[in-house]
């Protein structure tokens, strides 16, 4: 019986050893290797376009990319450097250490900046011996000629890596395809790193950041989302080791987390979404970032695979959906074609907005490129800046009008994600429609830089003196203590330290503010602001980054504490 066994093994053992020795060849049957050409005889041939497109073929190359503004191959960065011109004021005259004045007592004259640095580009002074004559400008020419690189790598027309999201499909026009389409969801068994943003990057399957440059362009368009999904994140890097959480706001913040995600120990996936409510961030005062793509803050939603999202952005300079008035049908669709009269732009979308129906891409509109075409090519960044341009309609774009009473939109993007846009003077106007339905367990407040400490450039108290916005009856004064009352966290972030600071200390004067809350975040840095320099078109001296700091309020909490029978006969109230 034992010789029996050991020769069987033997065997076995020799028959899988000549099966690594020899290479395996599948025979396969005729009938299946060949394609069934009788169910493929309509099936469209694969041509030249359906392959993967070239390269775009890039305007400047890499060691090309500084120009002076006023000799810049593109004329929106000439129009930038005139409107700098118009505004900036020399900073050597402006010291008053320059003697232009022809007597003693008259006040030296201040000069536009003319003069351009031949070290980064920018108009700094007003003449080449102010320029020689300023110390202070080395300081900050390099920061000045990295944002000139930037400003034509931009528009070099060369392929960008860094802003090729996760999830998103590329679709060429000209190719009619879609290519390099990357994974979207994070797997439930990967685990995201809010540490910065290169590790951020790598752990979420980001392409590779090969640049600062790369860095500068993709945190600058990823601020917004990541800053949300940094601080609501169950592993975020803002905890109470680090002194960034309280623990007043590592209670609060449980309550959201245990919505945004599911028990330990169950996967996060899209089915464990179902019964839950949906989480709704209301971004206030919003401006740009109300402009930005879906498809990127989509990216917000691919970090919470087990909830959903419903996006709100409130504000006067909310940028709304422009319309679409097709008089020729689509060369898509034929039967896509608009019948509803026109109606003005600045009151709402159309109730149905036409498009492409196997995507929620932009829609290319003739009308639009004509409007596009009349407006400046630059407008200045200046204290108020004005409303963003109309963004293109989704083919699921509703207006929202008879739904919240003011100019307003609704796009489902996706499953998980929807954006809503109300263009409102003040958010107290629609914050009864919001106000039984607040829940700190599913709802959060963001502010990104609203200028708290900033006077009030429209109010003013009874000696003429300008109020903080804080305090301002017709900006933030309402609407912080409606948001306290909610007990929902507040996060509000800031461009520099400097204004983090000045919103900071305006809340101990704010009526209803001060006193009435407690805190979720300290202030500190955002390890997911924007690494760009943004510079001011009145001053290139003043330079600050996007989101650079963040901290987060809510309504103070009174714990009730019931009093026995005994403990009350002996107290002396």
């Amino acid at each position: 019986m034992a010789f029996a066994l050991v020769c069987q093994r033997t065997t076995t053992a020799r028959y899988f050893g000549c099966i690594r020795s020899r290479p395996l060849r599948f025979h396969v049957a005729s009938s299946v290797a060949q394609r069934r050409t009788f169910l493929n005889i309509f099936r469209k041939k694969k041509t030249e376009d359906t392959k993967e497109p070239p390269e775009p073929i890039p305007l400047l190359s890499e060691d090309d990319l500084f120009h002076p503004y006023s000799r810049s191959p593109f004329p929106e960065v000439r129009a930038k450097g005139q409107t700098i011109s118009s505004m900036a004021p020399c900073p050597v005259c402006a010291s008053g250490n320059s003697h232009t004045h022809e007597h003693n007592h008259e006040k030296p004259k201040v000069k536009n900046v003319s003069f351009e640095c031949p070290d980064c580009g920018w108009p700094t002074h007003c003449s080449e011996e102010h320029w020689k004559a300023d110390k202070e400008h080395e300081k900050y020419c390099s920061r000045l000629r990295e944002a000139n690189e930037d400003e034509h790598d931009l528009r070099s027309g060369r392929r960008m890596p860094e802003f090729e999201l996760p999830g998103i499909k590329l679709f060429h026009p000209k190719y009619t395809c879609y290519s390099r389409v990357r994974t979207g969801p994070q797997g439930y068994e990967e685990a995201i790193s809010f540490a910065n943003w290169d590790v951020f990057w790598y752990t979420r399957g980001y392409n590779s950041m090969d640049s600062e440059r790369s860095r500068r362009h993709a945190s600058k368009l990823l601020t917004y989302p990541m800053t949300i999904g940094s601080v609501l994140h169950q592993h975020s890097s803002l905890m109470l080791n680090n002194q960034r959480l309280t623990p007043e706001g590592s209670r609060s913040m449980a309550a959201i987390r245990s919505t945004l995600h599911t028990e330990p120990g169950a996967p996060e996936t899209h089915e464990a979404s179902v019964g839950k409510p949906q989480v709704r961030i209301f971004i206030l005062g919003a401006r740009g970032e109300s402009s930005l793509p879906p498809h990127v803050w989509e990216q917000l939603g691919f970090l919470f695979p087990a909830a959903n999202f419903h996006l709100f952005f409130i504000g006067p300079q909310v940028a709304l959906p422009r319309e679409r008035q097709n008089t020729t049908p689509s060369p898509v669709n034929n039967d896509s074609t608009s019948t509803e009269p026109e109606t003005p732009a600045s009151d709402s979308t159309s109730d149905k907005i036409s498009g492409d129906p196997t995507s929620s891409k932009e829609i290319p509109d003739t009308e639009s490129t004509q409007i596009e075409a009349k407006k400046p090519l630059y407008t200045p960044n200046v204290y108020t800046p004005q409303t963003p341009a109309a963004i293109p309609p989704l083919k699921w774009t509703r207006s929202s009008l008879t739904r919240y009473g003011v100019p307003s939109y609704t796009t489902p993007y996706s499953y998980q994600m929807s954006l809503s846009g109300l263009q409102v003077d003040n958010y107290a106007d629609v914050h009864p429609l919001f106000e039984e339905t607040l829940d700190p367990y599913s709802d959060v407040f963001f502010f990104f830089a609203p200028g708290f400490g900033f006077p009030s450039p429209s109010y003013k108290d009874e000696a003429g003196q300008p109020v903080l916005q804080i305090s301002s009856p017709t900006e933030w004064g309402p609407v912080l203590p409606m948001l306290l009352a909610s007990k929902c966290p507040i996060f509000v972030t800031g461009f520099s330290p400097a204004d983090v600071e000045r919103d900071v200390r305006s809340l101990s004067t704010a009526p209803g503010v001060a006193g009435e809350f407690e805190w979720v975040v300290t202030p500190g840095p955002n390890p997911f602001g924007s690494e760009k320099w943004e510079v001011a078109d009145f001053d290139p001296r003043i330079m600050v980054k996007t989101n650079w700091g963040i901290w987060a309020i809510r309504g103070k909490s009174r714990d009730i504490q019931e009093r026995s029978f005994f403990s009350s006969l002996f107290s002396n109230n």
